[in-house]
């Protein structure tokens, strides 16, 4: 290969790790942020939820650098195939990304008003089923990392575990309503977050398709499988 084809292939390669690198650091940070915002919950802190609130802006920033790099790959190296894919893959993922920051960032909000309410006990479900969110986080960013579309699907088929605990979480919150209407504030506040952790997992689910076309060049299987859960009743948190 001559000597200046040989640099631009390594330029271009270092370019697209550049790229990677700020995935990596958005995923670093969108699973900081739903950690500290369930950690708002669960200790009453409402000085750490302020924090997430105020800290969304840096994955923002983040995903708006992933655009204008892409961008710029697009238009400057004209990517073709595999390279192609990498390229897509990052801009597909920086807003599924950004938009679990902006869903961490609406629990932390969520719990700046439970924590001047009395909790309840269903709060205690809050937790598990956001740690169940964040290793799915997790295991997509590593399979991102590592290129393994086996564990790319696998992490996609564990968004059912979640589904299965926001129906389960939104029954008993049902039950509290009805029991006592001294219990529909929180528990209103509590389905709203529930809602966004479904939610997270969903677009982590979304991140595991990504990927996996990204190496097979091809669908997940059963990706047109539809979703039957009580999320269909719930109210949708309005974007902000």
């Amino acid at each position: 290969m001559p000597e200046d084809k040989t640099h631009i292939v390594s330029s271009f390669d270092e370019e697209l790790t550049r790229l990677n690198n700020i995935i990596s650091q958005m995923g670093g940070l969108a699973e900081s942020q739903l950690i500290s915002s369930i950690r708002s919950i669960v200790k009453r802190d409402s000085e750490l939820a302020e924090k997430v609130i105020l800290s969304d802006h840096r994955i923002d920033l983040l995903e708006q650098e992933v655009q204008d790099f892409a961008v710029r790959l697009l238009a400057l190296r004209q990517p073709m195939a595999d390279d192609l894919r990498q390229v897509v893959t990052a801009l597909k993922l920086s807003n599924d990304l950004e938009r679990i920051g902006d869903l961490a960032k609406n629990i932390a909000k969520r719990a700046q008003v439970l924590n001047q309410i009395p909790p309840i006990r269903p709060v205690s479900a809050i937790p598990n089923m956001a740690k169940l969110a964040q290793e799915i986080i997790k295991d997509v960013l590593d399979a991102y990392i590592e290129g393994d579309a086996d564990k790319a699907q696998r992490v996609w088929e564990r968004d059912q575990e979640v589904d299965d605990m926001y129906n389960s979480l939104f029954r008993e919150l049902l039950t509290y309503m009805m029991e006592d209407p001294r219990n529909i504030t929180a528990s209103t506040h509590l389905l709203f977050i529930a809602k966004n952790i479904e939610r997270i997992g969903d677009h982590a689910t979304n991140i595991a398709e990504t990927i996996y076309y990204r190496i097979k060049g091809e669908d997940l299987p059963g990706t047109d499988r539809p979703k039957n859960d009580a999320a269909n009743f719930a109210v949708v948190e309005p974007n902000d």
